[in-house]
């Protein structure tokens, strides 16, 4: 099912997915992380926040056993979209979030990464948006942030591919902020949180409201698109062949329907 960690130091607050083995999201997750932010919110001494996974990965993406369960395209487009709220909540939050990206952050864990709106990684990191192997797509605006940071022709080839990249090439990107040693990182992600949380509230949340008037209508627009989309290629052929291949890892044998 999974669980949110949460703990404060000083001002701020750190939030651990704990998820094993991988830290893989569901809904359940989705509902304990929801949660925290409201406790968060409810916290006037919290003025920065950190997002990171326990164990060997920030999240190696969703729960694809779970979300294979379910039966409807309405379903996976209900899914679709209840991940997307999420995530608009935190890159719309109020309070600054870093995420302390270890191991990997694939599928929705680089969605995940990709709506904090700080992301710090270690030098052994891998990330990348592989659902395209597993004959689906991404469904929580992964089509719609990542180009947004690598630009659209790097986004096709990462999207299209599955390939995962080295922190290194992130960074060089614009995926993430900056590169650490991973025996360093959870130091430095907690130093710049903390210079973050030394600013007044009033200028943080003053700087949180105005960066998001840069994005344009079209990433709304996109996004829902996004949704049906996801809902649709979850219904397809392809899709059940990928997904039991990946849980019998196998290479899947798509017929293009």
């Amino acid at each position: 099912m999974g669980n949110i960690a949460y703990e404060v130091k000083g001002q701020t607050a750190c939030l651990q997915i704990q998820s094993p083995p991988a830290n893989a999201l569901s809904e359940p997750l989705f509902q304990a992380l929801a949660k925290r932010l409201d406790e968060i919110e409810a916290d006037t001494n919290v003025k920065a926040v950190i997002l990171r996974g326990e164990g060997k990965f920030f999240s190696a993406g969703a729960d694809i056993k779970a979300f294979s369960k379910l039966q409807e395209a309405a379903d996976y487009q209900a899914l679709a979209e209840s991940g997307q709220q999420l995530f608009d909540r935190i890159e719309n939050f109020s309070i600054p979030v870093i995420a302390s990206i270890h191991g990997a952050a694939l599928g929705g864990g680089l969605e995940l990464a990709m709506a904090c709106h700080i992301r710090i990684a270690a030098e052994t990191a891998k990330l990348g948006l592989p659902e395209l192997t597993l004959g689906i797509i991404p469904g929580f605006a992964g089509t719609q942030r990542l180009p947004q940071y690598v630009g659209t022709a790097k986004a096709y080839e990462m999207l299209l591919t599955g390939d995962a990249i080295s922190a290194k090439e992130a960074a060089e990107l614009g995926l993430v902020n900056r590169v650490t040693q991973e025996e360093t990182l959870e130091e430095e992600t907690w130093k710049l949180a903390d210079k973050i949380a030394e600013k007044s509230r009033l200028s943080i949340n003053r700087i949180m409201q105005l960066v998001p008037y840069a994005k344009t209508e079209q990433f709304s627009i996109g996004v829902q698109e996004e949704a049906n989309a996801f809902g649709e290629i979850f219904g397809s052929e392809d899709a059940t062949e990928g997904v039991q291949a990946f849980m019998e890892k196998r290479k899947p044998q798509f017929r293009d329907r």
